[in-house]
């Protein structure tokens, strides 16, 4: 994994890209939400 691994954060990082591993601002709230609800339910 490194800067052209488009599945690790740091890959995202170098390439400017958001995703599950790097939420933008504008999601990061809602997936912190879906993380807290599905660590509860399991």
């Amino acid at each position: 994994m490194g800067k052209g691994d488009q599945r690790s954060k740091h890959g995202k990082v170098v390439n400017g890209s958001h995703g599950k591993r790097r939420p933008s601002k504008k999601n990061l709230r809602l997936a912190r939400a879906v993380k807290a609800l599905t660590t509860m339910a399991s």
